[in-house]
């Protein structure tokens, strides 16, 4: 009678534990994917590909994926090695922000690539815009408060799903029009900018 007891609560346990497990996944999922915003990057993917020639989605997403499982099990320590804090990593990366929301604004080229080149792939598209200072302080944040394997899947989670909306974005484009794209361009130019400058403030002011 004793051992179906204990049999019986190590199965509820269990089932508390993975129920728990489930809803701290989703939570983490969530938070990055918010962070991350890979669909609010659509117009700027569309532009990079316009320029280049071509968007490499596999590089983009195992670049964005070594940066930020890098963070993850490494975090500041990858900063302290070049001297460097986050609130300096955090503005380096809102200048590189406010560049590419720059030109998607007034339809400038600063970022310039060629279809034989593939670094759009990596720069500006796999960091700062997917694996940028904004996604690399909420991991840090985040193991605070879940454990590493919660995180580790949580960032799996959403790099396939960057993986789908990187290999879908020729059919995106098409489905938006070339006016849809456009307005989504500038737009998303303006609250790209408008993030940039958040970002730098807060970590300015953070910084001093």
């Amino acid at each position: 009678m004793v051992n179906i007891y204990s049999y019986l609560c190590n199965i509820i346990h269990c089932k508390r534990a993975y129920v728990m497990s489930v809803k701290e996944i989703v939570s983490v999922s969530l938070v990055l994917f918010s962070v991350i915003d890979i669909m609010g990057s659509i117009p700027v993917i569309i532009d990079l590909k316009k320029k280049s020639g071509h968007i490499e989605s596999e590089k983009a997403t195992l670049v964005s994926g070594f940066i930020m499982f890098a963070f993850l099990f490494l975090g500041e320590s990858i900063l302290h090695l070049f001297g460097l804090d986050v609130q300096s990593f955090a503005i380096a990366g809102a200048l590189v922000l406010f560049l590419v929301g720059l030109e998607m604004v007034l339809g400038i080229h600063i970022f310039r690539g060629d279809a034989q080149s593939s670094t759009s792939s990596i720069v500006p598209l796999a960091f700062p815009m997917i694996a940028g200072a904004g996604t690399m302080t909420t991991i840090i944040s985040l193991r605070a408060e879940f454990d590493q394997l919660t995180i580790f899947i949580g960032i799996a989670i959403n790099l396939v799903f960057i993986y789908l909306v990187l290999r879908t974005s020729s059919w995106i484009e098409r489905k938006l029009g070339t006016s849809g794209a456009e307005i989504l361009r500038k737009v998303f130019g303006v609250i790209l900018l408008a993030i940039a400058v958040k970002l730098f403030k807060t970590n300015l002011s953070a910084w001093h």
